[in-house]
C-alpha cells in the first residue's frame, strides 16, 4: 500500500506540473516564440507539450484518483463509479459530436488524443471520471457525514454534478475560444461562445453517473466517514484543475466565466471539505460511542476503561 500511495502522489504532482508546463507553452511560449531559443532543447519540448501534453495530464490525473479511489474507498467503490462515468459521458459525448444532443453542436480538434469513432478523444470520458468522482466526494462529504437520509442523498448528487458543470463554466471557453482550441462550436452559443444547453447536458450527464454510483455505494461501508483528510486529494484534484481552466481564460481575456466559476464551484467545494468532518471530530465520535457502550459499573470500577 505505501509503494501505491507513493505511486499515486508522483502521479498527482506530475499531473499539476504537467498542466502548469502546458499553460506556459500556451500563454507565454505561444505568444513569444522567440523565447524558445533560450531554453535547452526549447523547440522540442514545446512541440512535444503541444502534441502530447493535454493526453499526459489527463492520463496522470486519472491514474491518480483511481490509486486514491483503491486505497481509500476499494476496488468494488473504484469500479461502480469509474464504469458508469466513463460509459454514460462517452455515450454523451458520442451524441453530441453527432446529433448536437445533449450539449448542442461542437467537433473535436486535435490535441487530446485518439479519437473513438472519429469523434471523441479517449482521454475525455476519463476527465469525466476524474473530475466527477472528486466533485461527487466532495459533495458527499459535506453533505451526508453526519446524517444521511435519501433527501441528503439527493442533494449530495446535485451538489456533485454542479461542482463538475462549474469547472466547465470556466474550462469551456478557454478551450475552444482562445489560442489554440481543442474543440470548436459550429452554431457559438451567446455564453462566450457556449449554447446553454451545454451546462444542462453537462449537470445531468454527472448527475446520472453520479446517481448510477451512489445505488451500488449505499450499502458500502468503506465510503462513509469522509473525513477532510480522506477528501484531501479530491479536492487539491478540483482546484488544481480549476486554477488551470482560470489561467486559460484569464489568457484570453475571459474573465465573467471564472467569477462564476468561483461562485458556484471552487468556494462551495471548499466550504464541502470544511464541512466534512476532521479528523479530531472522527475520533470523538468513535470515542464517544465505544464509552457508550461500556457499562457503568464497569466503567465506576476500572477508571482507566473511562479514558480509552
Amino acid at each position: 500500500m505505501t509503494r501505491l500511495m507513493r505511486i499515486e502522489k508522483w502521479c498527482l504532482w506530475g499531473h499539476v506540473l504537467s498542466m502548469a508546463f502546458g499553460l506556459a507553452g500556451l500563454l507565454w511560449v505561444m505568444p513569444h516564440p522567440e523565447i524558445l531559443q533560450y531554453l535547452p532543447a526549447g523547440p522540442v519540448l514545446y512541440r512535444w507539450s503541444m502534441a502530447g501534453g493535454g493526453v499526459i495530464y489527463i492520463l496522470l490525473g486519472a491514474t491518480a484518483v483511481s490509486l486514491y479511489a483503491y486505497r481509500e474507498l476499494g476496488l468494488k467503490a473504484l469500479l461502480t463509479f469509474l464504469v458508469p462515468a466513463i460509459a454514460i459521458s462517452l455515450s454523451s459525448e458520442l451524441s453530441g459530436t453527432s446529433t448536437g444532443f445533449p450539449f448542442g453542436d461542437y467537433t473535436y480538434l486535435n490535441g487530446l488524443g485518439y479519437k473513438i469513432a472519429g469523434l471523441v478523444p479517449f482521454t475525455i470520458p476519463l476527465s469525466w471520471f476524474y473530475l466527477g468522482i472528486s466533485s461527487y466526494l466532495l459533495a458527499r462529504g459535506g453533505l451526508m457525514n453526519r446524517v444521511s437520509s435519501v433527501w441528503r442523498q439527493g442533494a449530495a448528487i446535485a451538489v456533485g454534478a454542479l461542482l463538475l458543470m462549474s469547472w466547465d463554466f470556466v474550462l469551456d471557453p478557454a478551450m475552444s475560444q482562445t489560442a489554440m482550441p481543442f474543440w470548436y462550436w459550429h452554431q457559438p452559443g451567446a455564453f462566450f461562445g457556449m449554447p446553454y444547453e451545454n451546462f444542462a447536458g453537462w449537470f445531468f450527464t454527472g448527475m446520472i453517473f453520479m446517481a448510477v454510483a451512489a445505488t451500488f455505494w449505499r450499502r458500502n461501508e468503506q465510503v462513509q466517514g469522509l473525513t477532510r483528510r480522506r477528501l484531501t486529494l479530491p479536492l487539491v484534484m478540483y482546484l488544481a484543475n480549476f486554477a488551470f481552466a482560470m489561467f486559460m481564460s484569464m489568457g484570453g481575456g475571459i474573465f465573467t466565466p471564472i467569477l462564476l466559476g468561483l461562485i458556484v464551484g471552487a468556494i462551495p467545494a471548499i466550504v464541502c471539505w470544511l464541512l466534512a468532518p476532521d479528523k479530531t471530530d472522527a475520533s470523538l465520535e468513535t470515542a464517544t460511542a465505544s464509552q457508550a457502550k461500556v457499562p457503568i459499573v464497569e466503567m465506576a470500577a476500572t477508571p482507566a476503561a473511562a479514558s480509552k
